[in-house]
């Protein structure tokens, strides 16, 4: 019997690792790490403040490796000019504080406050833009009319906020006629917002600046299809601006040059028009993994004009590699689907067509300018969002990430996380409650 109970106890112990035979199957390893870890991502992702976060610490990311990739592209043009080495960098950075200001009042802004600026911002834009054709008012830039001078070093580019002012004016419009269920008639959803659209951008057409006209479009597009515009009605409008544009590309010498230069190969004269999309390439294929190290750029000096303005990705290729242009496309791809968010979880038309607004201005801007830097797409002459040199595009565009912000802060889900978050709601909610013991027990 003890032998026996012995080998009974020893057949019941687990066999040692490894100890299996050749016909039993190995052991499978656990499968659960990565689907707890695609939770907890997810659950992380759907949190009320998410988008809230993503949106500020993105676009504030960009803002502040903008500044350094205009500090350091921008040393030899400033030199070249005879001027310090921080010219164009301290211009960048002051536009860049007061853009923070503007964010910063911006989110803080109601909503209510930011539909009734809509129709004084337009009005406002429009006669701006109209004294930029004036003989002796308005500027003209890069062979561009679509400046005005406002003393010393400073100018302005009216056509920048004409952006911000489609947005606005167009999310309320939008807005006030989906609460009177006006969208399901095409005259509706078309007028007045498809004529005063065409009017920006005739205005902006007689500068010249078809890569600005191309945002603006590419803004309308995105109001009419969050409104719901038909297949027939959406594709109408596509074509009537796909044949406009190549009218005007056709017409323009300037214009076909820079579409011919789409997937240059080999080295142009200096006088080409594919000199820059040229040198482009060279700037990014020479950065390498990690890139040639900041400030150490061989382009920036003569080879690649407007290296901080836009041609400034391909600086940031050469100098910070191939790590440093997918850390800006991830920074902006987060950006981006942090504004879907705000747009598509929100129960506010105005919000909606707002956020949708913001983000296909970002997102168009940004795919056209890399596009062009890498070739794929012809040079249309826009900077980066938040990125290049330029204060009149820096300063709309924050106030727009502010507006952003808002949204997502007024998220009905997201003000009750912020207000367990206050600090005196947060001791409150986070102390132990104890109960009291008669005196003496312990």
């Amino acid at each position: 019997m003890p032998a026996e109970k012995s080998s009974a106890v020893r057949s019941r112990r687990p066999a040692p690792p490894g100890s299996a035979g050749r016909g039993s199957p190995a052991p499978r390893a656990p499968r659960g790490g990565v689907r707890r870890l695609y939770e907890q991502a997810r659950r992380a992702w759907d949190r009320p403040l998410t988008a809230y976060y993503v949106i500020l610490g993105s676009s504030l990311l960009i803002t502040v490796l903008g500044l350094v990739m205009v500090y350091s592209a921008s040393m030899i043009q400033a030199l070249n000019i005879d001027k310090s080495s921080t010219y164009f960098f301290g211009k960048q950075f002051v536009a860049a504080v007061i853009g923070g200001a503007l964010m910063l009042i911006a989110s803080r802004m109601p909503v209510k406050l930011h539909r009734a600026l809509a129709y004084p911002m337009l009005m406002i834009t429009v006669f701006l833009m109209v004294l930029v054709q004036v003989p002796g008012i308005g500027m003209s830039v890069n062979g561009n009319q679509n400046w005005l001078y406002l003393g010393g070093p400073f100018q302005l580019q009216p056509s920048e906020f004409g952006k911000l002012a489609l947005i606005l004016w167009g999310a309320d419009l939008l807005a006030r006629k989906q609460d009177k269920r006006l969208l399901t008639q095409w005259k509706h959803m078309l007028v007045p917002l498809v004529p005063v659209a065409f009017m920006l951008l005739g205005l902006i057409m007689l500068g010249g600046d078809m890569g600005t006209a191309i945002i603006l479009t590419a803004i309308l597009f995105g109001l009419l299809w969050l409104a719901g515009a038909p297949t027939r009605l959406f594709a109408g409008v596509l074509g009537s601006a796909a044949a406009l544009a190549a009218l005007l590309i056709w017409t323009s010498p300037n214009r076909m040059s820079r579409l011919s230069c789409m997937g240059i190969i080999g080295e142009p004269d200096p006088d080409d028009g594919c000199w820059q999309a040229a040198h482009g390439i060279y700037a990014l294929a020479s950065g390498g993994w990690f890139g040639s190290g900041l400030g150490a750029s061989v382009e920036k000096w003569g080879q690649l004009p407007e290296p901080h303005t836009d041609f400034i990705f391909a600086i940031t290729g050469e100098e910070l590699g191939l790590a440093g242009t997918l850390s800006v496309l991830a920074l902006f791809a987060a950006l981006g689907y942090a504004g879907i968010r705000v747009a598509g979880r929100t129960e506010d038309p105005f919000v909606r067509y707002a956020a949708g607004g913001v983000t296909t201005w970002i997102m168009a801007q940004a795919v056209i300018n890399i596009g062009a830097v890498l070739g794929l797409l012809p040079i249309a002459g826009v900077p980066l969002p938040l990125f290049s040199y330029g204060g009149s595009a820096l300063l709309p565009t924050m106030f727009a990430v502010g507006l952003m912000i808002a949204f997502a802060r007024n998220d009905p889900a997201a003000r009750a996380a912020l207000a367990v978050r206050r600090p005196g709601v947060r001791w409150k909610t986070m102390r132990r409650r104890v109960t009291k013991r008669p005196s003496g027990e312990r």
